[in-house]
This record gives structure tokens, sequence and C-alpha cells, in this order.
């Protein structure tokens, strides 16, 4: 039978920050990828807002917006 071993919190708050070191490139990454999707999305949204179609039906919801009586 294995014994217990007892660990300090000094021993796992190293082992934590080591384990935190190698992941540390990883977080830049991630935010490149979602910033990269974000301008992706955007673009699209941009897009398809621009359109002729979408664009007169917004015109059209602001206009109605605009001349309703209060």
């Amino acid at each position: 039978m294995r014994a217990l071993v007892h660990r300090t919190p000094g021993v796992c708050r190293v082992r934590a920050r080591v384990a935190l070191r190698r992941d540390g490139g990883m977080v830049t990454s991630e935010y490149a990828v979602g910033i990269i999707a974000a301008v992706g999305l955007a673009a699209v949204l941009y897009k398809v807002l621009t359109s002729g179609q979408v664009a007169g039906e917004l015109q059209d919801i602001v206009k109605r917006a605009l001349s309703v009586r209060m």
C-alpha cells in the first residue's frame, strides 16, 4: 500500500505557477483567432446591412420611427 504524501501549500503553488507558464503563449493566439473571427463577422454584417434591399428596409424603419406622433 502506498503511503499518503503530505504536500505543503508552497509546493502546490510552485507547481501551479509552472503549469501556468506552460500555457502562456496560448492566450495570445486565442485572442488573435477571436479578433480575426470578429472582424470577419463584422465584414459580413457590413455587406449585408449595406446591400440595397436591407438598406431600404432600415431607412423605412427609421422613417416610420421618426414620423410617430408623441
